[in-house]
């Protein structure tokens, strides 16, 4: 099918236009493919049931206490997924990672979309009141954003070494028939030792709408202010 009705279309653009739509097509067909064996995937081991801290829904409310909250108590309801992003901020990460936040202010655009399905939790290094602070400054009202601080979670997910650098990342947890929480799927940026900062990009709209360009990506690094 012509994708356009415009005149004038050189032969050679036509082309060149109909290969690359053949391999837009290929591509979703093997995002399907991956897909679908990311869902086949076996459980993963049972985790600890981690203990973080957490404030108040309203992030104006500054001073009211935090809670604890277990990582069993993320999930809201049975049958039910969690998603856990793991933002740099905390320990030798002192300010707020650029490019994470850069996710999560498009995860607190789509929050309440994901929330039919599935349940979503930001977890940092950093102390509840600096977490909370950043949270404000970006208007993540949908997020619900927890510390681990003080626990070994970030850790044993491979989001934190033993210097304590951080890394950004990607879990996925579910709960087995006996109530255990069992790890499904963690993903890293760094994927191999040639594809660096690109494991995630599937989760953020801006990188795929700079490929739609002609400079493309470039060496564009996301900022906290512009």
């Amino acid at each position: 099918m012509r994708q356009t009705n415009l005149t004038g279309e050189p032969a050679d653009y036509v082309s060149a236009r109909e290969e690359l739509r053949q391999a837009e097509i290929e591509l979703m067909r093997h995002r399907e493919r991956v897909a679908d064996l990311r869902r086949r995937l076996p459980l993963g081991p049972a985790v600890d049931d981690y203990v973080f801290e957490e404030g108040p829904a309203d992030l104006e409310a500054g001073d009211a206490p935090a809670r604890t909250v277990r990582l069993t108590e993320l999930f809201t309801r049975p049958g039910r997924d969690l998603v856990v992003y793991h933002l740099m901020y905390g320990k030798k990460q002192t300010e707020p990672c650029p490019m994470c936040t850069m996710w999560l202010d498009g995860f607190n655009g789509v929050a309440r979309h994901l929330a039919q399905n599935v349940d979503l939790a930001i977890v940092a290094a950093a102390g509840l009141p600096a977490l909370r602070a950043h949270a404000r400054d970006r208007k993540w009202t949908n997020l619900r954003l927890l510390s681990a601080g003080s626990g070994t979670f970030k850790y044993d997910l491979g989001s934190e070494d033993a210097e304590g650098n951080q890394d950004s990342t990607v879990s996925v947890f579910t709960r087995d028939g006996n109530g255990s929480v069992r790890h499904v799927y963690s993903v890293h940026p760094r994927m191999s030792d040639d594809i660096d900062q690109r494991g995630i990009d599937l989760l953020s709209p801006v990188w795929h709408l700079l490929d739609l360009t002609r400079q493309g990506r470039g060496n564009w690094f996301a900022a906290l202010d512009y």
